[in-house]
């Protein structure tokens, strides 16, 4: 099977019936097989219900009774907390991250697939991976997560959907990152150009990350800043933003001709 995902291997994995068994192998590829959460290292039996992520992509592995068995379970749906934003499976009852109770329960994120939940899960699952490959260094995969994950984000644009605000701020904190440690000014610049094309404030933690690109990339960033900042002038804010805009304020006027250098610092905690 043959599945259409950069984080995929050419030989990624293997599932052998064996009998009535099914057994996954990892084939070494690049970024790993895991069976609900965990990694195969070694030949894994699946059950019923199993979920198998390769690549970005999340199978559930179905064992299909020669009859009708009352006590089966389902495979069930993820749903995603209302609180934390993070997937679980709805059996669960509680987010594992935060705790929470509390669901969207409508937008699952297999089955009846929301289009919300769907974006959600997507770039999670790319932040995800992107961690991974700058963590160990693998700065071309880097580069071909981040340019997955912008193309979603900019065919929803195109489209006119609605963009997830918390999402594109860890994505662009995603971006920021890679920016950081591979030295170069592209997603920095994509960074302040993406915020420019949707209705939402540049939040305060991200404004510090472009402040921090901007002290090593002060020529490449003037322009994207201050067109930014523009923009920003135009986007209804509520109170909470304020502090968000200020920043953004202060970061153009360090960028100006004569403008004093502005350090990046993390926004103050309330």
């Amino acid at each position: 099977m043959t599945i259409e995902d950069p984080l995929v291997s050419r030989h990624h994995a293997r599932i052998v019936l064996e009998g009535d068994r099914a057994v996954v192998y990892d084939l070494n590829s690049r970024n790993g097989v895991k069976v609900n959460g965990g990694p195969v290292k070694d030949p894994i039996e699946l059950k019923d219900g199993d979920r198998l992520r390769i690549g970005t992509q999340e199978l559930v592995f179905c064992r299909v009774e020669a009859a009708p068995n009352a006590s089966a379970k389902t495979t069930g749906f993820l749903r995603h907390c209302a609180r934390c934003r993070m997937p679980y499976p709805q059996e669960a009852g509680s987010c594992p991250s935060c705790g929470a109770t509390e669901a969207l329960d409508e937008e699952t994120l297999s089955g009846q697939f929301g289009a919300a939940a769907q974006q959600i899960w997507s770039v999670q699952l790319f932040l995800e991976v992107l961690d991974r490959a700058l963590t160990l260094e693998r700065f071309e995969d880097v580069h071909r997560i981040l340019r997955r994950a912008t193309v979603q984000v900019e065919e929803r644009i195109v489209r006119g959907d609605a963009i997830d605000a918390p999402q594109l701020a860890k994505l662009a904190i995603g971006a920021a990152r890679a920016s950081l440690a591979l030295d170069d000014s592209t997603w920095a610049i994509w960074m302040a150009q993406v915020y420019r094309r949707v209705p939402l404030v540049m939040p305060e933690e991200v404004v510090v990350k472009l402040a921090e690109l901007a002290a090593r990339f002060p020529h490449d960033l003037a322009e994207p800043v201050e067109q930014l900042a523009t923009y920003a002038e135009t986007v209804p804010a509520s109170p909470a933003e304020g502090p968000a805009i200020a920043a953004l304020e202060r970061l153009r006027a360090s960028l100006a001709p004569g403008g004093a250098p502005i350090a990046a610092s993390k926004p103050a905690l309330s």
